[in-house]
């Protein structure tokens, strides 16, 4: 193994069973072993350098090790770009400035190639630019060699990703969070693969108290179905066919029997539900509905194993860069909390950001004001009285500020917030105007949060303008959610790499809160350890040092003990 040090950034190349590549500078070479994890892996001490490689596939080999200090080309092309996915060929061609509609396929050869010879295949460029999509496909790692050549290329693809982060309005900033949002999406393979502690009994009585009884037969599942059905079309007087799961089949029910209502939404039949026990039939029915067909016994038997819910977690959801997570992960309905439980001789730190949105306005727009708000721990507080409103009003305003709400009790208070934050609302209306003309916004860190365009608004001003106000809508809030996402994601990687020596596991990022399973006699250190982790990530993430950032932290059993 070639000596390495912390200062060395180093690409790699790993497939088990046939070795490693690494490149360096100028330099290329590989190693010949069946476990190359396990080489990395004594390598992956303090003194490391920073690994690069091309994506996932790398990080899910990796997960588990003591790494630190990476950067992973997709998830920073996801970040430039701001783009979901993000295949090498895209990447590659994006890179060098070709069509990425212009990628070839297997076994295509392009008007100025020559007959693909065995001294061509040993080339991972075609002379057109772009990757061999063999290579792509899997000829990188059929020899140690050509995964030296592997890990030259996304070496060379960091260098210039370097350049494009060079561009941006804030680089340093920008390099620090490609860098961190690296070594999350590390921590997202982890996750995915360690899963998420749930316990199954009490999963099965959860299931069973919403959904019914498991069914042997898709006759016994349409049987159960029919009698949640009939416990809310008893409750009718006429026997009128209804389709409980047909909105406007709904609506006309809820008319016949007395309730003109102009849609069904559940917020809208709460106000009415004391009122009538038909309609608080059909709130039960609808979450005993959700439970079973999105909660129910085939999400049990397809997401769950060995005590763990396993689903695929990823980086950024592609929008404004927040985790994101299949298998209801990210969606679990309160209900079902209890199932989400520590193992035997473990517990659950749970740890949830204060009022994160508004802090990070303060962080991001520089507003003094606003800044000495967050030193309180209810900053909601001290805007009320500037204001001169009552603290809830105040909450209202500041949100609807960010989400772009402007109307109900809180309107009056928004000319008192452009008043007295003027930095801080100025930075929102620059991004909500730049969403409304339709240019893509950047967060603080550096991401590209896209706009879109609607072709049905071609001739019809009304169409175009409400298009318009959505975009604006949503790039207020995209700077802010966007950036709040990426100290998120710091804290996450801090609590990763400060609780490894006390055994500490993060298996939930769940927008603003993180669960950590621990051992029992080490959960009093890790909430701690948790604890002390905001104000390290608000460290190395702020633009502002005097931004108060603060976290709820309990050590739990259950994670519906949190409040």
């Amino acid at each position: 193994m070639v000596p390495l040090t912390r200062s060395d950034t180093v690409g790699i190349a790993l497939v088990p069973g046939v070795g490693v590549g690494f490149a360096r500078g100028d330099d290329r070479w590989s190693v010949a072993t069946a476990d190359p994890v396990g080489l990395i892996a004594e390598a992956a001490t303090a003194d490391a350098p920073r690994w690069v490689w091309w994506g996932r596939e790398t990080s899910d080999l990796l997960a588990g090790l003591p790494i630190d200090r990476c950067w992973d080309v997709a998830t920073v092309h996801r970040f430039l770009h701001g783009t979901w996915k993000a295949p090498i060929s895209v990447i590659w061609a994006v890179l060098q400035g070709l069509d990425p509609d212009s990628l070839p396929t297997m076994g295509q050869l392009g008007l100025l190639d020559a007959p693909v010879d065995e001294g061509d295949r040993e080339l991972p460029i075609r002379p057109d630019g772009h990757l061999r999509p063999e290579w792509i496909a899997g000829a990188f790692a059929e020899t140690p060699d050509r995964l030296a050549t592997w890990a030259g290329l996304a070496l060379d693809a960091m260098g210039q990703q370097i350049l494009l982060l060079d561009r941006l309005p804030d680089p340093d900033r920008a390099h620090a969070t490609a860098r961190s949002e690296s070594a999350a999406d590390l921590l997202c393979a982890e996750m995915t693969i360690a899963g998420l502690p749930i316990d199954v009994p009490e999963a099965e009585r959860l299931i069973s108290a919403s959904a019914g009884r498991r069914p042997r037969t898709s006759a016994e599942e349409d049987e159960i179905r029919a009698e949640r059905d009939e416990r809310v079309l008893l409750k009718l007087e006429s026997s009128h066919p209804v389709n409980l799961r047909n909105p406007g089949e709904v609506k006309a029910m809820l008319r016949r029997h007395g309730h003109d209502l102009p849609d069904t939404r559940a917020w809208r039949l709460e106000q009415l539900r004391t009122t009538d026990p038909l309609i608080d039939a059909l709130l039960t029915w609808r979450k005993d509905e959700r439970i079973a067909t999105t909660f129910g016994w085939h999400w049990l038997d397809e997401h769950v194993r060995d005590g763990r819910l396993r689903g695929e977690w990823a980086s950024s959801d592609g929008a404004a860069g927040r985790m994101s997570a299949s298998a209801g992960l990210h969606n679990l309905p309160s209900i079902m909390r209890p199932v989400v439980a520590a193992e035997t001789g473990h517990r659950i730190v749970r740890a949830d950001l204060g009022q994160i949105e508004p802090r990070v306005l303060a962080a991001v727009s520089g507003d003094r004001r606003l800044i000495d708000a967050t030193r309180q721990d209810d900053l909601y507080a001290p805007i009320a009285r500037a204001l001169d409103v009552e603290r809830d009003i105040a909450k209202v305003a500041v949100l609807g500020a960010m989400y772009g709400a402007t109307t109900g009790e809180s309107a009056g208070a928004l000319a008192g917030l452009q008043k007295s934050y003027p930095i801080a609302m100025g930075l929102l209306e620059e991004a909500a105007e730049s969403g409304k003309a339709g240019r893509d916004v950047v967060t603080s860190g550096g991401r590209r949060v896209r706009m879109w365009t609607d072709p049905s608004t071609d001739g019809d001003l009304d169409r175009a303008v409400s298009v318009a106000a959505a975009r604006g809508r949503y790039a207020r809030n995209a700077v802010i959610q966007g950036a709040a996402a990426e100290f998120f994601k710091v804290w996450a990687i801090t609590v990763r790499r400060r609780g490894r020596p006390l055994g500490a596991e993060v298996v939930l990022c769940l927008h603003d809160e993180l669960l950590v399973h621990v051992s029992a006699d080490a959960a009093d250190d890790a909430a701690a350890m948790v604890d002390a982790a905001v104000g390290e990530a608000a460290h190395y993430w702020s633009p502002e040092p005097d931004v108060r950032f603060v976290a709820d932290v309990a050590v739990v059993d259950r994670w519906s003990e949190a409040k």
